[in-house]
């Protein structure tokens, strides 16, 4: 017969409990993911690789404000406020071109009513927006736009640049709102440079000219648009270091006006 090992258990020892100091109290950490690496409060945008578009976006702005900016390109900081370019887009908004599912919508209908044996002519063309940089450029110079809509962030600028230009040869009302993306929303896109409205309907005529005047007054006619430069803002470290050597530059001359009298 095989005897059973079995081991015997041995008796626990007795744990001595520690007593909390109360100066100096246990404060455990975590050392799990995330945790105990740095403050928790800090910023950690400084740590980040960001992708290259961002980092070209930050350094055109910083550029922007750092080098002296001529007064054609300045002009696209000097936006529609917020209120006014609620406005704008609200009558916009009404024009939108139709989408695919529209378009598909309005050709079917089309070919029922010819199929049944109506006419198939769609009627007369509705009133849309128009966009799209060459087609504007061209009712701009037939005198066909009423308002001519530009977008402020439009990489390269030179796309756009000369159009507030042609827009005041021709005297046509233009204005300058915040985004493209904006822009592109209104005519099925995702992004879009400039839109011209080129006819509105009867309910909507006197809403297009009190938005043309405003248009006229901030920017084809206001002169101090063309001639105010941009830039020239530095950073706050060499805002200091030369508020530093202004002051020691003041000081000097008050002793020498002091020995002097």
């Amino acid at each position: 017969k095989r005897r059973s090992r079995r081991k015997k258990k041995m008796p626990a020892k007795a744990s001595k409990k520690s007593k909390a100091d109360p100066l100096y109290p246990s404060r455990p950490r975590s050392f799990r993911i995330g945790n105990d690496i740095l403050p928790k409060k800090r910023n950690l945008g400084r740590y980040v690789k960001w992708p290259r578009y961002v980092r070209i976006q930050r350094q055109r702005k910083i550029l922007l404000q750092r080098l002296k900016v001529p007064p054609a390109v300045n002009q696209f900081s000097s936006k529609l406020d917020k209120s006014q370019a609620t406005d704008l887009f609200k009558l916009m908004m009404n024009y939108r071109p139709e989408s695919k599912k529209e378009k598909q919508e309005r050709l079917t209908a089309a070919a029922a009513s010819k199929a049944s044996g109506g006419s198939a002519s769609g009627g007369a063309a509705p009133v849309v927006l128009k966009y799209g940089l060459k087609h504007v450029t061209s009712l701009i110079e037939e005198k066909k736009a009423k308002l001519v809509v530009i977008a402020s962030d439009v990489v390269p600028l030179e796309l756009v640049v000369w159009m507030p230009a042609l827009c005041r040869k021709m005297d046509i009302p233009y204005c300058i709102v915040n985004n493209q993306g904006r822009l592109g929303t209104l005519v099925h896109k995702k992004a879009a440079t400039c839109v011209a409205i080129t006819a509105v309907n009867k309910e909507h005529e006197a809403k297009l000219n009190q938005l043309s005047d405003l248009c006229r007054a901030q920017y084809n006619d206001n002169a101090a648009l063309l001639k105010s430069w941009g830039g020239g803002i530095m950073g706050l470290r060499t805002q200091a270091k030369l508020a530093k050597r202004q002051k020691l530059i003041d000081e000097e001359l008050n002793k020498k006006r002091k020995l002097a009298a």
